[in-house]
C-alpha cells in the first residue's frame, strides 16, 4: 500500500471527519475520500462507516490510525535527529510568534537577523495557535505564556505588564465627561474588567466583546472604547494612550523556545540567541516602565 494514505486516515480520525482532515492537510474533500478508499482497497477492509453524519472509524480504522500515529512520531524523531547534525548557519528556519508581536516588535529583529545571516531562509508564521515543534511544524516558538509547553526548552526573556488603553480622541471625550462613563471592549478569553478598573470607573459598561486581539486593537484605535493591552502593544501605538487613574496589571511573560533535539543546530541556536538578546534589551517596554 501507499503508506502516505495512512496520514489521510489518521487526520480523518483526529478531526472527526473529512472536512477537518481536508483543512489540516490543505486538500479538498474528494482527495481525502480518494486516499481513504485507496487505503481500504490495499488493506482489503473498510476503515470507516459512511453515515449521514459523516465518516465513523471502524475498529480497523482505529488500528490504522494508531499505526499511522506511530509512523508520524518515528518520522518526526528521524527528521529531528538528522537536522541536529547540521553544522552550518544556513537553510530554512520556521518561527512561530503572535501576529501582533511580529507587527510591533519582532519584524525589525527578524530583519536584523536576516541581514546578519543571509544564508538562513527565515519563515515567520504569525500564529497564536500552538504548533507542534516535535513534528517540525516550526523550529522556534516565541510565546507569551505563564506555562509554556514542558516538552520544549528555552528561556524566559522578559516579564510583562499590561495597562488600559484608549485612543487619544476617546481619552479627550472621557476627560470632558463629568460622569466618566467608560466603554469597555472585552476580550472574550479573559475575565471582565479588573476590580481596579470598575472601582475607578463605576459607570463602566461593556460596549463590545471580541475574540481576536487584532480586532480588539483595531476597535480601540477606532475610538470605540478602552481595553487592557500588553504595554509593548499599547505604548508603541501612536494612536493610543493609557486611561488615567489605573495601575499596571501583570501579564504573562515572553519565552523563546525550541525542541530539545534541535537547540544545538547552529542556525537555531544563533536565532534563539539573537532574538533573546534583542527582546531582553527591550524589557522596560514589556514592563511598561
Amino acid at each position: 500500500m501507499d503508506w502516505g494514505d495512512l496520514r489521510f486516515v489518521l487526520e480523518t480520525v483526529r478531526n472527526g471527519g473529512l472536512s477537518g482532515a481536508a483543512r489540516t492537510l490543505k486538500v479538498n474533500h474528494a482527495t481525502v475520500a480518494r486516499r481513504i478508499a485507496a487505503a481500504e482497497a490495499a488493506l482489503g477492509t473498510p476503515l470507516f462507516d459512511r453515515r449521514p453524519t459523516g465518516y465513523v472509524p471502524t475498529q480497523a480504522g482505529e488500528d490504522a490510525a494508531r499505526t499511522a500515529e506511530a509512523f508520524e512520531v518515528e518520522h518526526a524523531t528521524l527528521t529531528r535527529a538528522i537536522a541536529s547534525r547540521d553544522t552550518s548557519i544556513s537553510g530554512p528556519l520556521t518561527v512561530t510568534a503572535p501576529q501582533l508581536m511580529i507587527q510591533t516588535m519582532l519584524a525589525p529583529i527578524f530583519g536584523d537577523f536576516a541581514r546578519a545571516h543571509p544564508e538562513v531562509d527565515l519563515i515567520a508564521l504569525g500564529a497564536n495557535k500552538p504548533l507542534n515543534l516535535a513534528h517540525r511544524e516550526a523550529e522556534v516558538a516565541i510565546r507569551i505564556s505563564s506555562s509554556p509547553d514542558p516538552d520544549l526548552v528555552g528561556r524566559q526573556v522578559a516579564t510583562q505588564n499590561s495597562a488600559v488603553f484608549a485612543s487619544h480622541a476617546y481619552l479627550a471625550r472621557l476627560a470632558d465627561d463629568p460622569d466618566k462613563r467608560l466603554d469597555w471592549l472585552r476580550f472574550v478569553r479573559w475575565e471582565g474588567p479588573q476590580k481596579a478598573v470598575s472601582e475607578a470607573y463605576p459607570n463602566l459598561r461593556i460596549a463590545m466583546q471580541m475574540d481576536d486581539m487584532v480586532a480588539i486593537s483595531g476597535a480601540v484605535r477606532a475610538g470605540l472604547g478602552a481595553t487592557r493591552l500588553p504595554c509593548f502593544l499599547g505604548d508603541t501605538d501612536p494612536d493610543l494612550g493609557r486611561v488615567p487613574g489605573l495601575p499596571l496589571f501583570a501579564y504573562p511573560p515572553i519565552w523563546v523556545l525550541t525542541h530539545a533535539d534541535l537547540r544545538a543546530v547552529p542556525r537555531i541556536a544563533a536565532f534563539t540567541r539573537f532574538v533573546s538578546d534583542a527582546l531582553r534589551a527591550r524589557r522596560s517596554d514589556f514592563a511598561g516602565t
